[in-house]
C-alpha cells in the first residue's frame, strides 16, 4: 500500500494550528491543562478532555514495558506522561512548540520521553506499537483525517487510536457561527464529521484494518469522539 501523502489542505490547516496554539493560545491552553482555576465554560471542556484521555488510556495495555507509543499532537503532554508511567517508550510530537515546551517542564523525572517539535506524519519517528492522537485531528475535514490514519496505520503494529469532531447540532451550529468572525479573531475552526462516513473512507483506505472500540464524550463546550483502528 503506498504511503499518503499530505493534502494541501492539510498542510494549510496545520500551518495555521502552529501559528495559534504558538501566538494566540499559548499561555490560555496552558492554563487549561493545569490545576488552576478556569471559568465554567473552559471547565466542562477540561473535565470532557479528562474523560477522553482516560477512556483512550483505558483502551492501551496497563503495562506497556517494551512498547513504542506515538503521542500524535501531544499539546502539554498528560496522555504522553501517562503512557510512560505504564512503562512505553514515548514519542511525543506536536506542531506548536511552545506547548511541546510545557510539556518538558510538566515531566516528571526518570520517564522515557522523546519530546519532539513538528508534523505528526514525520516518516523519521519509525514504527510503533500504538498511536494515539487525542484532539489532535479534530481541526481536519474527512478526507485529511483519513490520509493521517492510512499514513499512521502503516506505522502501526498494535492499536491506532484518535478522535474526531461528530456531526452533531450544536457542533455543526458553533462551526457555521465561528465564520462569522474575522479570521484573524478565530481559532481554526473545528470541522464536524459524520462517524458513517468516516467509517466507510477508513474502509477503503486501510485495507484489512479493523475498527474496534467507540465511544462519544460530551460535556458541556467539548465533544469528541474516539474509534479505535486495528491494521491488519
Amino acid at each position: 500500500m503506498a504511503s499518503a501523502l499530505p493534502s494541501a489542505t492539510y498542510d494549510d490547516r496545520r500551518g495555521r494550528l502552529e501559528t495559534y496554539f504558538d501566538r494566540t493560545a499559548s499561555k490560555t491552553w496552558e492554563r487549561l491543562t493545569s490545576d488552576a482555576p478556569v471559568s465554567g465554560i473552559r471547565a466542562t471542556v477540561r473535565a470532557g478532555r479528562d474523560r477522553m484521555r482516560d477512556t483512550l488510556l483505558s483502551w492501551l495495555p496497563a503495562d506497556m514495558t517494551g512498547l513504542r507509543l506515538l503521542d500524535a499532537g501531544c499539546g502539554t503532554g498528560a496522555l504522553a506522561v501517562e503512557a510512560a508511567r505504564r512503562g512505553a517508550a514515548v514519542v511525543a510530537i506536536d506542531v506548536a512548540g511552545s506547548l511541546v515546551n510545557v510539556a518538558r517542564d510538566r515531566m516528571p523525572a526518570g520517564l522515557n520521553i522523546d519530546w519532539r517539535v513538528g508534523d505528526m506524519l514525520d516518516p523519521t519517528l519509525g514504527r510503533f506499537d500504538h498511536v494515539v492522537a487525542m484532539d489532535s485531528l479534530i481541526h481536519y475535514r474527512a478526507f485529511d483525517i483519513v490520509d493521517v490514519v492510512q499514513g499512521l496505520a502503516e506505522r502501526t503494529n498494535g492499536s491506532l487510536l484518535f478522535t474526531f469532531a461528530p456531526s452533531t447540532r450544536p457542533l455543526v451550529v458553533m462551526h457555521a457561527v465561528g465564520k462569522l468572525f474575522p479570521r484573524a479573531d478565530r481559532a481554526p475552526a473545528i470541522e464536524p464529521v459524520r462517524e458513517r462516513l468516516l467509517r466507510t473512507l477508513i474502509g477503503g483506505a486501510v485495507p484489512g484494518a479493523r475498527i474496534g472500540r467507540g465511544a462519544r464524550i460530551a460535556s458541556g463546550f467539548y465533544t469528541s469522539h474516539a474509534l479505535e483502528v486495528l491494521p491488519g
